[in-house]
């Protein structure tokens, strides 16, 4: 019998980690090749990890709620056959051997320290260096004692971060004050320890933070932290469209089953001007700016505790129809827990349907690493000064365009607003098909 690792799986574009919300399985099961182990949620989809083996459950690593790094192990499976050629699971090219996370290999001065192996995920890595930890110092729960994300969010968690040290008589001193065998009337030298807490009054709710709100928040972060953000608004007279999406939704529901919304008009004017305007569907890649070929419109859609970002891929060869069905069955998948991984993978710009709820202006943050992201505001009715200088009632929204400076400058974005203001305004029964 041999025993083999099921490893966290990559489960969409710079997805890095996941949060195992659900087993499926439990020790000693019995599995077949494919069947689903776990159910996981990341900041982008829910999904389940399938076994890439047949045989019986040995060993559950991880716990119900436990994130962890794409390539950690979550489980054990004890898999038959000698190895001698006849194992039906020979020659099998598992997804998790395929996307392996590399380790990186700490300095000289932490191997010699020898608290532990010294070989680190780069997520662990990436953790540390923003909280200061030194990793030597820290006890990993990972297979041989690896330490893991987790690891470091509960030594975050507790406000007792060990400090970062330069010899080892300070490592000594700080392992010591760590473990309670030194008092810290003489501590190392070192910045006070961070800590995040709020006082819990009577009838206050303490609502715990679910894994996929966690996601959602490092991405909201990270984006504010890496991009610098510029923004800009303007407003848009559709009157007609309104008066021609009016005109057609009836038949159009009946004949196509799903509604025509305005908001598939507001995607495909922006599908329409990324195509004139591609330095807007580029992406920052440090040394160089990717500008995409492919135009592929990701979509906000809500639930009660999370936002989604699911993808219409091509949206500038899809008709209205193609789009405002996309749209339909995107938000119906997000709704009832049935999005895939790659639903939500390639997403060039981001258009925010903020209009839903009633805003009238908002600044959006940016869908790291897309160049931008559009907010759709609420139409509304509003007196304006038309071109003979006579008041008239008019169909007004305002379209505010979050943008990422290192990449845009605020003459190719207004140039953009400006073309997606021309496209709608001349909205009509002879100018826009539908189909």
């Amino acid at each position: 019998m041999a025993v083999e690792q099921i490893t966290m799986p990559q489960l969409g574009e710079s997805v890095t980690e996941g949060t195992i919300s659900k087993w499926l399985v439990g020790l000693g099961d019995k599995v077949k090749k494919y069947d689903p182990l776990a159910e996981v949620m990341t900041d982008k989809v829910n999904a389940e990890i399938p076994s890439s083996f047949s045989g019986t459950i040995k060993e559950l690593i991880a716990n119900e709620g436990d994130t962890l790094s794409i390539g950690e192990v979550i489980l054990l499976i004890e898999v038959a056959g000698s190895g001698n050629g006849n194992s039906e699971t020979e020659d099998i090219e598992t997804v998790e051997e395929k996307t392996e996370v590399p380790s990186v290999n700490v300095t000289d001065t932490n191997i010699k320290k020898g608290v532990n192996s010294g070989r680190y995920s780069p997520a662990v890595l990436k953790l540390s260096q923003e909280h200061g930890i030194d990793l030597s110092l820290v006890s990993g729960s990972g297979a041989g004692g690896r330490i893991t994300r987790k690891d470091l969010m509960k030594v975050i968690e507790s406000g007792t971060i060990p400090p970062q040290v330069e010899s080892i008589q300070e490592l000594e001193t700080v392992s010591q004050i760590v473990k309670g065998e030194k008092s810290e009337s003489t501590p190392p030298t070192q910045a006070p320890l961070k800590t995040h807490s709020s006082p819990v009054g009577a009838g206050d709710i303490e609502i715990p933070v679910t894994g996929i709100r966690k996601a959602i928040a490092t991405n909201m972060m990270r984006s504010k932290q890496e991009v610098p953000h510029a923004w800009t608004m303007v407003e848009v007279d559709v009157t007609n469209l309104v008066e021609y999406r009016n005109s057609l939704k009836d038949t159009f529901k009946q004949k196509e089953g799903f509604n025509l919304t305005f908001f598939a008009f507001f995607v495909k004017a922006a599908a329409q001007a990324l195509k004139e305007f591609p330095e807007i569907n580029s992406m920052w890649a440090g040394d160089k700016i990717i500008q995409k070929r492919d135009i592929n419109i990701s979509i906000a859609v809500a639930t009660d505790d999370a936002l989604f970002v699911p993808v219409i891929k091509n949206a500038d060869e899809k008709t209205i129809k193609g789009i405002a069905r996309e749209i339909t069955e995107l938000a119906e998948k997000v709704r009832s827990g049935k999005l895939r991984s790659e639903d939500m993978q390639g997403g060039t710009f981001t258009v925010n349907n903020t209009g839903s709820f009633g805003s009238v202006q908002s600044m959006g943050i940016i869908n790291y690493p897309q160049a931008a992201i559009l907010q759709v505001e609420s139409i509304v009715k509003r007196p304006v000064v038309v071109n003979n200088g006579m008041i008239a009632v008019r169909d007004m929204v305002n379209l505010c365009l979050s943008l990422d400076h290192r990449i845009l400058d605020g003459l190719v974005c207004g140039r953009f607003l400006q073309r997606i203001k021309e496209i709608l305004e001349g909205t009509s029964k002879d100018k826009t098909p539908i189909y």
